[in-house]
C-alpha cells in the first residue's frame, strides 16, 4: 500500500509539470493577450484537477496493467511450446505461417483498443456534428479500428519476417496518396486525421508493448531496431481505411440513385 502511494505520489508530480504548461499558456492567453476573463472558471479549475488525477491514475495503470500484460501476451503466443505443440525438434528458421495467433491477436487488440480510444470518439462526434449527419460517429470509429486492425497484424508479420520497415510505410504512402485524388473531399483531411488520434492513450500503450514484446521473444529480432513500429502502421493504415470506407460509401449512393433514376 505505502509503495502504492509513493508511486501514486511521483506520478502526480510528474503529472503536474507536464499539464502545468498547458495551463500557463491558455490562462496566459487568455488574461493577457485576449484579456478577457475566463468564462465559467469554477469549471475550468475542476476540470483540470479531473484530467490530473486521471492522468496519475491512467499512467499508473500503464505501469501496472498494459504494460506487463502486452509483452506477456507477446511471450506466451510465440513460446515455442505453444507455436510448436506436438514437435519432437523446434525449426531452426522462423517461419512467419507459424505466428498466425500472433497476427489474430495484434488485429484484435488493434480493433477492440481502437474503439475504446477517447480521442477518437472526441473527433467522431465532431464529425458527426459539423456533417449534420453525413459521417455517423460508429461509421468512422469502425472504419478506423478496421484500419488500425489491418497495420498493427501486418506491423507484427514485419516483425516476425524481419522485413525492413520503410518497404511497408514507403509503398503505404504511395496507396494513401493515390486515394487521395479519388476519396471524397469531405473526407480527406478528416482521413489524415484520424491516423493519428488512434496514437493516443489507450491503444499507444498496449501496441509498443505488443511489438518490444514480440521482438524480445522471436529468434533472430533486435527489440531497438524491430521492437517499434507498429505505431506507424496504427497511423498510417487508418487514413486507408477512411478514405475507402467514403469511396465505398460513395459508390453505394451513386449506385443506389442510379438504380431509383431507373
Amino acid at each position: 500500500m505505502i509503495e502504492l502511494l509513493i508511486s501514486l505520489a511521483h506520478g502526480l508530480l510528474a503529472t503536474l509539470k507536464d499539464v502545468i504548461p498547458i495551463a500557463v499558456i491558455i490562462f496566459g492567453f487568455q488574461l493577457l493577450v485576449i484579456r478577457e476573463p475566463i468564462a465559467h472558471l469554477k469549471k475550468v479549475l475542476f476540470g483540470f484537477l479531473y484530467v490530473l488525477v486521471g492522468l496519475v491514475f491512467f499512467l499508473q495503470g500503464l505501469e501496472q496493467a498494459l504494460f506487463p500484460l502486452g509483452k506477456l501476451m507477446a511471450a506466451q503466443l510465440t513460446d515455442p511450446s505453444f507455436i510448436y505443440a506436438g514437435l519432437t525438434a523446434i525449426p531452426d528458421v522462423v517461419r512467419w505461417q507459424d505466428y498466425m495467433w500472433v497476427y489474430i491477436f495484434a488485429a484484435a487488440i488493434g480493433f477492440s483498443t481502437t474503439i475504446a480510444e477517447p480521442s477518437l470518439l472526441a473527433v467522431a462526434i465532431k464529425a458527426e456534428e459539423v456533417s449534420g449527419g453525413t459521417i455517423s460517429v460508429w461509421g468512422l470509429r469502425i472504419a478506423v479500428a478496421i484500419g488500425v486492425s489491418v497495420g498493427i497484424a501486418l506491423g507484427t508479420f514485419r516483425i516476425i519476417t524481419g522485413t525492413p520497415l520503410h518497404y511497408f510505410i514507403m509503398v503505404g504512402y504511395v496507396i494513401v496518396i493515390i486515394q487521395t485524388f479519388y476519396a471524397p473531399k469531405l473526407i480527406i483531411a478528416l482521413a489524415y486525421d484520424s491516423g493519428g488520434v488512434t496514437t493516443s492513450t489507450v491503444t499507444v500503450p498496449l501496441v509498443a508493448a505488443l511489438g518490444l514484446g514480440l521482438a524480445s521473444t522471436v529468434p533472430g529480432r533486435s527489440p531497438l531496431l524491430d521492437g517499434f513500429g507498429l505505431i506507424a502502421f496504427a497511423s498510417l493504415f487508418p487514413i486507408m481505411s477512411v478514405m475507402a470506407y467514403a469511396q465505398l460509401t460513395e459508390w453505394q449512393a451513386n449506385k443506389n440513385r442510379i438504380s431509383s433514376g431507373d
